[in-house]
């Protein structure tokens, strides 16, 4: 299995899934050989990515450690006598807890409609990283946002690429539309929605349509505009509509705003207020990039006779997006899931004595970070191959969504305590089920 392992992390994304879909019928045969074991051979066979299964036989290396035993039947008759069976989806040792009422669930996805969709979100990470090198996590956030049908913060020193992510993103969507705005200063909210102009040839007023009018909208170092461009905008990521005059015209979808701030420079920066951030669904903090990565973009960018994303290829169409974000609320998320989410929401609100860091927070996370942490897990657990929510999926998208949901007291600003160091206390101390 530790051999299998070894293997799995030394291919990339899509070499996994090239040999998972051209040699299918010998995927199932080739894990059993590998596991030795049939039985968890065909629990195995069912996680269709490289992320999925390498996590697959983590868990079960780090629970078969913990029960001093080298087989694996032992273990899985173990965990069926304590509530699985042989006919259960997924191993009852991972699962049993939060797939009760599973099955009773409207609109649930089948096994074909995973492999499918995660299929797919591999896809379209592997085009973006044709062009966007390195920052996996982010990429994957990003993505995550969007079948969502949410709004992405990223913060990041310049040079980072944040603005070619969002460009890329709508390259790999076809029938989309993709608008950068540039903030500045002196912004008006005409320049964000558009406005009425008078046309003296025919002698009336025409609407002219501002930049919000896309599916992609880059709204480059927001933090520069002033609070009332900040609230014309704030309407159109909320509402999903814009108001001009009288007017009234419903933005088409899918649409994505993707705002990127500069934290190392204040002059001329507006800090964006608590009910803006709040819009946004998750915060991505972006990184230098590794060593071996930034060796890749100096190769690529020295090649100035053709525009390096002109070699991205369209992988899923706008229609197919729609169904998509339709369809990952059919994810299955059990109460104790919910209870879980909750814990952790109201930990950020002063509400856990657990919670040392509480004395540094002056307001704690509102609704919305419940109802993000809900739909964001959903499309977590579908990328790993899941059609049920997990606690690993809450804590892998937690830090994301609650970074800047929580604001801190003056005590926290003088101590220089981050956001991030809270919420990783909380997920360590808010008890998993």
């Amino acid at each position: 299995m530790r051999q299998l392992l070894v293997k799995l992390k030394s291919i990339s994304d899509a070499e996994f899934s090239i040999f998972v879909n051209e040699q299918k019928h010998d995927f199932s045969e080739w894990i059993n050989n590998a596991l030795k074991s049939r039985k968890l051979g065909e629990y195995a066979a069912r996680y269709r990515t490289r992320e999925a299964l390498t996590e697959f036989l983590e868990d079960y290396l780090t629970f078969s450690d913990s029960m001093g035993r080298d087989s694996a039947e032992p273990e899985i008759r173990q965990a069926q006598n304590q509530g699985g069976n042989e006919n259960s989806e997924e191993p009852a040792f991972r699962g049993r807890n939060y797939m009760v009422g599973i099955e009773k669930a409207d609109r649930s996805l089948t096994e074909q409609e995973v492999e499918e969709y995660s299929r797919t979100m591999s896809k379209v990470r592997s085009e973006i990283n044709k062009v966007f090198i390195g920052q996996k996590d982010v990429v994957d956030k990003v993505i995550l946002t969007l079948i969502c049908d949410g709004h992405a913060l990223l913060e990041g020193v310049p040079g980072l690429a944040k603005s070619l992510l969002v460009e890329v993103m709508s390259r790999v969507v076809s029938g989309t539309e993709f608008k950068r705005i540039q903030f500045l200063p002196d912004m008006l909210p005409s320049d964000v929605i558009g406005g009425q102009i008078y046309d003296p040839k025919k002698g009336v007023f025409k609407v002219i349509k501002g930049p919000i009018f896309a599916n992609f909208v880059l709204a480059d170092e927001i933090n520069r505009a002033p609070p009332k461009t900040h609230a014309a905008l704030m309407e159109c990521m909320q509402e999903r509509k814009v108001n001009i005059d009288v007017e009234e015209f419903i933005l088409d979808r899918p649409f994505l705003v993707l705002a990127t701030q500069n934290p190392i420079e204040n002059k001329g920066t507006y800090a964006l207020p608590e009910a803006v951030l709040d819009r946004f669904m998750v915060k991505l903090i972006l990184k230098y990039p590794e060593k071996e990565h930034e060796k890749v973009i100096i190769t690529e960018n020295s090649t100035t006779e053709y525009d390096i994303k002109q070699r991205l290829s369209p992988v899923i169409d706008k229609s197919y997006l729609l169904h998509l974000q339709e369809r990952v609320k059919a994810v299955y998320i059990s109460d104790a899931i919910k209870d879980y989410i909750i814990d952790i929401v109201h930990a950020t609100r002063g509400l856990n004595p657990k919670i040392e860091g509480i004395k540094f927070i002056e307001y704690g996370a509102g609704p919305r970070a419940s109802i993000y942490l809900g739909i964001a897990s959903r499309a977590q657990a579908l990328m790993r191959g899941r059609n049920y929510v997990m606690p690993e999926d809450i804590q892998a998208v937690a830090p994301d969504i609650l970074r800047h949901r929580i604001c801190l007291n003056f005590k926290g600003k003088a101590h220089n305590i981050s956001p991030d160091k809270i919420v990783e206390e909380i997920l360590m101390k808010v008890g998993t089920i």
